[in-house]
């Protein structure tokens, strides 16, 4: 929201040595967020006066190009000017604008001023004379983005700045005078990004209030100096008007006849209304928006002679369109909120209104509109048109009610006034204001919240200057919340209003004393563990967003029923691409590869560990626990059974190569066994014991992809994930490297199967045994199969088994791989003899040819 100060001080009686820095402070301190203070104008210094053309000549030149040679009035600033071939006093000056006649008055920059961009005004020479200035259009000067022509000044050109105030009591505009008056060049401008809870704040009244409130000066109400209605609610005396939707408790409507179509709107409303960061349309839009901007209620004008009909407020119906102002055609969704009249919609409430109903620069008869609608439902339509408007902005934070029917007449005053129309004596007020709710309180509780020494005096204080109606009960207060408030609904948001107004500054700090004894739990020691062990070994951490869209789902190839398609939709996405929490990380992982690539960054091992998302099994509503005690275990758990799984996982993408060409010899290229390495590093970091199964597993190759298998100590087996190299057309959809591999694993799995700090083992001080065994086994037969058989066989003896070559040739016969394993046997509280070893050994053989069919390779 942007604030005019001129126009805040209005309202607020802030004193003028008041600096525009000094409210901003003020008003930050009362808990809004006030981003800059605007000096508008400050762009344009040196000479700038009031012109009136006294004579020119028009001359064709060579080029084409046809200008007037002009001789321009401007008072005293006549003498020191260039001499002109003109007889009467006065500056010439070459225009390329034709859109002013001999007598008009226009904003002249004279030599040695600067107008916005840089631009240095001199004597030059120009089309065969010395132009001695320059005639300004509004572009030029800052002032809107009319190129057009230049700026023809009219006699309300410093015009009212009060509502009601004619013409005729402005200000003569005088020849060779100072232009920035009577054109309100320069102004500071107060520029707040409103909190959704302060919604009164979009508006200068709100702002106004604000400020007189921390000022502790008087405030005038814009909306208070209205007309109160002539009859009581439902009256339906004015244009015919019926509400059929809960989501439109109210809607006046008042009708202005006899408009002047040819009225401009004045300098001072088209300047106002540019400074709080809207353009100028025309007399009705300005006028409607101006009072938007005043009192916080949007408005809406329609053309009376293009409706048809009663206007209806009623949900769309399937298959309405809607033609809105922006010329777009809406397909309409039942949720919307429509105006419409005998023909169908003519306006999407709250948002935006319909182009065949608008006012054109024939209207002469306007129904305005000034009615509140549903929060939330506004908001929806918003967003699921992607049109976010002014009054879009401020009905889905909560209009006041109680300033519709005195903003209504508020825009018929300034029409009458600027426009020249009649106000109908018959309105119309459908519906009525809602309810406010009362809530009672302790008057010991603000004090008791904020820590600090607040007395019952300064507490109903503090509320009655916000506008809460406070019915005092000694020790109990019942509190009203004022018709601009819809956020006051609860006990502790008017503690927060006492702490505002009090000063959160005034309360003693106090530092709490944290706890002895705590750190870090396992789960998290593990983690940093794990993350410490992937970055020392070269990978790179990278934290990315945790959202996705669900068709990313079908680029990975994720089958139908697979857990990974259970996606949370957000209720209010950044992104409609993005608009699920994620199931997996690799997707974001994949563009943090494309990121990098597209840099030349081609030998990348990208890590993340980060929780994904999956949607609960079952229907479920998370209950809403009030904010007066601790939620209750049930509470809890149901929330958690509403807000479903959020495991943490390990996810990891490597592509090009591991160790580079050179005199070590050649380059060791990225394969699926890096990737799975990935896995081993983060489950040695833990403590835990993975083994790795061939596997067939989405977005992974089908013949080179690993399941990681999790074994707790007990001999329990887990697959927590998969790693391997990337399926070709996964690589190709996702723009990535050729061969690149990817590792996602269950880390809260992992960590789980991992043995807690008292079960680890002591090592022993026995010597091990060393010994190596070779196993042929048919062609298709898993590695992991044969190793398991063995060490199931050889038992508690066998300390480790690992894989480190396989054979296929000649010598062992065609279909037929020898699979060599290095075996460490030791016991834990002796030195194992050779018996024991060779019968440990013959076991562990024994188990894996009846197992796999394994034969012991003899050389």
């Amino acid at each position: 929201m942007r604030v005019p100060l001129s126009w805040l001080r209005e309202y607020a009686a802030v004193p003028e040595s008041v600096t525009g820095k000094e409210i901003s402070d003020a008003l930050i301190r009362v808990g809004l967020e006030v981003e800059t203070v605007d000096a508008v104008g400050s762009d344009v210094t040196g000479p700038l006066v009031i012109g009136r053309v006294a004579e020119f000549s028009e001359e064709t030149h060579s080029n084409g190009k046809t200008v007037r040679w002009c001789r321009v009035d401007v008072g005293a600033h006549n003498e020191g000017g260039t001499p002109t071939d003109f007889d009467a006093p006065g500056r010439g000056i070459i225009c390329g604008a034709r859109n002013f006649a001999v007598g008009d008055l226009v904003v002249v920059a004279l030599p040695g001023a600067e107008l916005p961009g840089g631009f240095k005004i001199a004597s030059r020479k120009t089309y065969g004379h010395v132009s001695d200035g320059m005639i300004c259009s509004e572009r030029e000067l800052g002032l809107g983005d009319d190129h057009a022509g230049i700026m023809v000044l009219t006699p309300d050109a410093a015009g009212p700045l009060v509502a009601g105030q004619t013409s005729a009591e402005s200000a003569a505009l005088e020849i060779g005078m100072d232009a920035d008056p009577a054109i309100y060049l320069r102004e500071h401008v107060l520029d707040i990004a409103v909190t959704p809870d302060r919604g009164y704040c979009w508006s200068v009244r709100g702002i106004a209030r604000e400020a007189a409130l921390t000022f502790d000066v008087s405030f005038t109400d814009p909306v208070a100096k209205a007309p109160e209605p002539v009859e009581g609610p439902d009256s339906g005396s004015g244009y015919p008007v019926k509400i059929n939707s809960d989501n439109c408790p109210l809607f006046v409507a008042l009708t202005v006849d006899d408009l002047d179509p040819t009225r401009p709107s004045p300098r001072w409303l088209k300047r106002r209304v540019q400074q709080a960061g809207m353009r100028s349309i025309s007399l009705a839009v300005d006028v409607t928006n101006y009072v938007m901007l005043e009192t916080g209620q949007p408005l809406h004008a329609y053309d009376a002679d293009k409706l048809q009909g009663g206007i209806v407020v009623r949900n769309a119906e399937p298959g309405e369109k809607l033609i809105t102002l922006d010329d777009v055609t809406r397909e309409l969704d039942p949720e919307d909120l429509l105006i419409t009249d005998d023909r169908g919609p003519i306006g999407l409430a709250g948002v935006m209104g319909g182009a065949e109903t608008e006012v054109d620069a024939n209207t002469r008869r306007v129904v305005i509109e000034a009615a509140n609608f549903d929060a939330i439902t506004i908001a929806r339509t918003s967003r699921r048109h992607k049109l976010s408007s002014e009054a879009s902005r401020r009905f889905e934070r909560g209009v006041d009610p109680g300033a519709a029917y005195a903003a209504a007449h508020r825009v018929a005053e300034l029409l009458i006034a600027l426009g020249g129309g009649t106000l109908s004596a018959d309105e119309t007020i459908a519906g009525a204001a809602p309810v406010r709710i009362p809530v009672q309180i302790e008057d010991q509780l603000p004090g008791r919240i904020m820590g600090a020494e607040i007395d019952h005096e300064t507490v109903v204080a503090a509320l009655q200057q916000v506008g809460v109606l406070v019915d005092d009960h000694g020790d109990t207060l019942t509190l009203t919340p004022p018709s601009w408030r819809p956020d006051l609904t609860d006990p502790y948001d008017y503690v927060e209003e006492v702490g505002r107004i009090y000063g959160y500054e005034r309360v003693e700090p106090v530092i709490p004393i944290p706890p002895a004894g705590r750190g870090l739990t396992r789960r998290q020691r593990l983690r940093r563990l794990i993350s410490g062990a992937l970055a020392d070994t070269g990978h790179v951490e990278v934290q990315t967003f945790p959202f996705m869209g669900a068709a990313v789902l079908d680029q990975l190839q994720i089958p139908a029923g697979d857990d990974r398609r259970r996606t949370l939709r957000m209720a209010n996405p950044l992104s409609e691409e993005q608009a699920e929490l994620r199931t997996t990380l690799l997707p974001e992982l994949f563009a943090a590869v494309s990121r990098n690539t597209s840099r030349s960054i081609d030998d990348l091992a990208l890590y993340e560990i980060g929780p994904v998302f999956l949607a609960p099994q079952g229907s479920g509503i998370a209950p809403r626990p009030g904010v007066e005690h601790r939620p209750t275990d049930d509470e809890l758990a149901a929330m958690d059974r509403a807000i479903g799984d959020q495991p943490r996982h390990l996810g990891a993408v490597l592509t090009g190569v591991v160790r580079p060409a050179g005199w070590t010899g050649p380059a060791e290229p990225v394969t699926w066994r890096h990737a799975v390495a990935v896995a081993e590093i983060a489950a040695r970091a833990a403590g835990a014991t993975v083994i790795t199964e061939q596997a067939q597993q989405s977005p992974w190759h089908p013949g080179r992809c690993a399941a990681i298998i999790a074994v707790a100590q007990d001999g329990t087996r887990t697959e927590i994930g998969f790693a391997g190299e990337l399926h070709p057309t996964v690589i190709k959809d996702f723009g990535l490297p050729q061969r690149t591999c990817a590792t996602e694993i269950d880390l809260d799995l992992l960590v789980s199967s991992a043995p807690e700090i008292g079960d680890v083992a002591a090592i022993s001080t026995h010597p091990v045994v060393k010994q190596d065994l070779a196993l042929i086994v048919d062609h298709d037969v898993p590695a992991a199969d044969v190793q398991d058989a063995v060490r199931s066989g050889a038992g508690e003896l066998l300390e480790e088994i690992r894989l480190f070559d396989v054979y296929t040739g000649d010598q062992i016969g065609e279909g037929k791989k020898s699979l060599a394993y290095a075996l460490r046997f030791r016991a834990a509280d002796r030195t194992l003899t050779d018996a024991e070893v060779a019968q440990a050994r013959q076991a562990g053989v024994d188990a894996a040819a009846a197992a796999t069919g394994a034969v012991q390779r003899v050389e």
